[in-house]
Order: structure tokens, then sequence, then C-alpha cells
């Protein structure tokens, strides 16, 4: 008697590699795509559409939408790849991709804006699960928005597809779907006027490094150790194979002699795992559910992560500009726009973590380009639970920014006050603000409140915040006399009442380096 399904496996297995030796690659007979194309899909208005998937070698491919018809080859490992023409009108379009033996079909094809939606669980937070839930779920009536959820899957190399459909968005579509990138895509929808296709790719409890690929960690000195992981895993693979080959010979014989007497069978040495294959992995998620997307033509992404990298202060600023700029080198299409969503305020054990993190993501606009910032202080319930409810507002202060900087409506704020610069003057220090449209103000229409200033001896104490103009916030404290640096929500729990005219908040900052 066997105790294990060691035996099975390598039975399975050796059928298998049997089969792939009368159909290899590219011996499928029939034309077919990844699923990412399909009826109900939407396209990349304005942008070349890049289309691509398998066929036998050699075969001739012709794809028909709208008035174009483009020829193409598939290549010798069966693999093929047209560019159409931009698309202007919203459609509805049909297409039509036919090969030597078989036409594969797409109806319902609607032309606008695709937005790639990433990030771990308060990106994947369900519309199930916010403020209000059965009243926007019900009110999810948009036939014009469209959505494609990527189901998790982590594995050491890229994969060519995902297990996925496009869905018309409805209130029986949309109560699994993520929250913050519904609000972002109705928001651009009902403003901009254009169908929108929504791709939600996460998964809550994530690192950054899994949704990197590896071409993004590469030239990055501060992420420089990640890659020779990733570089190095192969062959460290390869190794651990050997040496578990050796063992199971070892372990098969032994085993054949046990059976032999009678006896039980032991369980055969366990399958060493590839190291890029766990979720925790680097590259394993843009493997398992980013790759097989590219180069789909998008707009741009957002993002909401960090809690998982939370311990990493200004680490986490390289490695966002790893995720953005990898991501931006496979995709192919420019420097397209990437909005994220800074950690909002949470009971850390360690509470001299989050404002590091909140620096991190501050710090990524400056090195990362065509990228924008949502601050989401303001819109907490309860600090001791890391996912904020209220997932609408967030959704609504990406689309200000998409809205600001690619839709047209430049004179549109997108940020709340953003710290400058500083003057001492004698007692007193001096904040100088950006992004101070319609002045600065204060949420709840009380005194400023959460800055602290310090004197030589760097020991905070609580300060009194006055407006002085549009964009200048007076900061001083009766026991500090000769004051050299100032700090506002530098607290993880902080919820600051600062705010400019359009009721956006401020981000925490520091003015020293401490």
């Amino acid at each position: 008697m066997v105790k294990s399904c060691g035996l099975t496996f390598m039975a399975g297995f050796l059928v298998l590699t049997a089969w792939l030796a009368v159909f290899p690659s590219g011996s499928w007979a029939v034309v077919r795509l990844p699923k990412i194309f399909g009826d109900h899909m939407v396209l990349q208005r304005n942008a070349t559409l890049p289309l691509w998937g398998w066929a036998d070698a050699g075969e001739e491919i012709i794809v028909s939408i709208g008035e174009q018809r483009v020829t193409t080859t598939a290549d010798s490992s069966g693999q093929w790849k047209v560019s159409l023409a931009a698309l202007r009108e919203p459609g509805p379009y049909s297409m039509t991709v036919t090969g030597a033996n078989n036409s594969v079909q797409f109806s319902d094809i609607l032309v606008g804006e695709v937005w790639f939606c990433s990030g771990q669980s308060n990106m994947e937070w369900q519309m199930n699960n916010i403020n209000q839930a059965d009243a926007e779920k019900a009110a999810a009536q948009f036939p014009n928005i469209r959505l494609f959820h990527v189901p998790k899957k982590a594995v050491s190399h890229p994969e060519s597809d995902v297990d996925a459909s496009w869905k018309a968005c409805t209130p029986e579509e949309i109560p699994t779907f993520s929250a913050v990138a519904y609000f972002f895509g109705r928001e651009i929808h009902e403003k901009v006027k254009v169908p929108v296709g929504l791709i939600n790719c996460s998964w809550g409890g994530t690192r950054i490094e899994p949704w990197t690929p590896p071409v993004g960690f590469d030239g990055i000195r501060e992420v420089a150790d990640i890659l020779t992981v990733v570089q190095q895993a192969d062959s460290q693979h390869k190794q651990a194979v050997n040496e578990a080959l050796k063992q199971y010979d070892q372990w098969l014989a032994s085993a054949k002699e046990t059976f032999a007497k009678g006896s039980d069978v032991e369980a055969p040495p366990a399958w060493p795992a590839h190291p890029l294959s766990s979720h925790v992995a680097p590259t394993s998620l843009y493997n398992g559910m980013v790759h097989p997307l590219v180069p789909f033509a998008i707009r741009g992404a957002i993002w909401y992560q960090g809690e998982s990298n939370h311990q990493e202060g200004l680490l986490y600023t390289w490695k966002m500009k790893a995720l953005v700029e990898g991501w931006r080198k496979v995709w192919g299409q420019g420097d397209f726009p990437f909005y994220y969503v800074q950690l909002a305020p949470y009971r850390y054990q360690d509470p001299n973590f989050l404002p590091l993190i909140w620096e991190a993501q501050q710090k990524a606009m400056d090195v990362i380009s065509k990228s924008g910032m949502a601050v989401v202080t303001d819109l907490v319930d309860n600090v001791a639970d890391i996912h904020p409810r209220n997932k609408k507002d967030v959704g609504k202060r990406l689309a200000l920014w998409a809205l600001k900087n690619e839709y047209g409506q430049s004179d549109l704020p997108a940020s709340g006050p953003v710290y400058q610069k500083m003057e001492i003057e004698g007692y007193r220090i001096r904040l100088h603000f950006t992004s101070a449209e319609g002045g600065l103000k204060t949420r709840d229409g009380k005194p400023l409140d959460s800055f602290m200033i310090a004197g030589e001896d760097k020991q905070f104490v609580p300060a009194m915040a006055d407006f002085e103009g549009e964009n200048i916030i007076s900061v001083a404290s009766e026991s500090i006399v000769q004051p050299v640096a100032v700090r506002f929500g530098w607290n993880q729990e902080a919820m600051p009442n600062l705010i400019n005219g359009a009721g956006l908040p401020a981000s925490p900052f520091r003015t020293d380096n401490w």
C-alpha cells in the first residue's frame, strides 16, 4: 500500500509528456486568442491595438473589424500578432479572426477608455463590503462599463492566458468586483461620456515585488538584490530538482523492496517548489496575472497597495519605481499614467512605520513620471480596521487625477495641499504649500491640528498653527524659542483637518530627516 500520490503524479507526468510529443506547441489546428479578447470587451480608443494568439505554424490569419482587414502569418512556434489602427467611434463593433480551419467571432465590442487596476486587499475590496453596499450595487446598471476580473494565480514563469471574461456592469455582476476600480471607472464614464473597461487584477495581502516584472528591477540600484534573487531562481531550482531525483531513485528502490515484502510504502520525498512559485515571491503575480494581458492596449493604471510593505520606509519609493517602469517596458506603449492611493491611517503594532511609508509614497511622485497620489487620511472611520469602507471617495480622488491629466480638465484640482518649503522667522516657522487652490482651510471649521514643532534638541511638541495668506501656515509653540523643524500628521492614527478649497486633504510630511 502506497501512502501518497507520488506514484500517481509520476504516472500522470509521463502521460502528459507523451501527449505533448504527439501534440507539440502550435499544433492546435484552430486559431485561438487569449481571453482578454472576447465578447463585450472594451478596446482603447485613439491607440494602436495589438492583437495576438496562436495557430498552426505558417498558418495565415485574417483579422477584420469595422473597415479594417489585417493579415499575418503564424511563426514557427504557432504564435501570431497584428496591430490594428486606432478606432475612434464607440461602437459596438464585431470582430472576426479567421484561420485555415476556423473563425473566431467577437461581438458587442466597445471602444473607450481601458484602465488596469491592481494592488492588494484595499483594491480587491468588493462592492459587497462597502458603505451603503446594497444601494450602490442596485444602482450599478452601466451597460457601457465593462468588467474583467483576473483570477488569482502565482507562478514561476510567465503564463500566456487567464481564465476570465468581459462582463457588462450590472447589479448582478458588480457585487464581487473591486469597489475602488468601479467608482474610479464610473466617474470617468459619467464625466467623459465614453465606454470604460476595467481590468481588476488584485490580491489581498500581497507585497509589491510579486507584481513586478523582472525588467522592472533592472537598473535600479536600491532593488538590485531582488533582481539577483530572480536571476538565480531557475538554477537553484534545477539543483534542487537534481537532488530530489537522486533521493527519488533511492526511495523507489526501497519502495519496491518494501512493497514486495507486503509492507506499507513510505511517502516519496517532497518535490521542490520553484523559488518564485509562491504568491509572496518576486515576479510571481506578474507571471500569472499580468503577463497574460500584455500588451493589451490600456490608457493607464491605478494602484492601491503598500500595507504588506509598510515597514520599508523610503525603499518602497524605489520598489514603486521598479513596478511602474517594469510595466511600462513590457507594455511598450510609452509612459502611461499611474495613479495610486496613499495608505490610510491604521493602528499598526509599531507606530513608527506608517509615517515613513506615507513619505515614500509622496516621494514616488518625484521619481515616477505621469504619476499622482490620492490622499485618504480623512476617509477612515476606525483606525483598527485596515480596510476603510468608504471606497467611493477613494475611486473619485483617483479619477480626479485622470480627469485633470488625461481628459482635458486641467483646471480641476486633483491634489490636496503639498508642502513646498519652510522659512524660520524667530520663534515661528512659516510653511509654504502648493496645490492650495481656493485657499487653505480646515475640514471641520476648527483650528488647524496635527502640527508638531522641534528645536535643536529634536524633541517634538504640539504646535499652534495659523493661516497666513492663501498658501502659508505659521507654526509655533511657547516652549520652543528657536524652532528648526515641523512635522504634520506624523502619527499613524492622525486624521489631520488641513484641506484646500477643493476639499482635498494634505498629505502628512516632515521638514526634517531625523
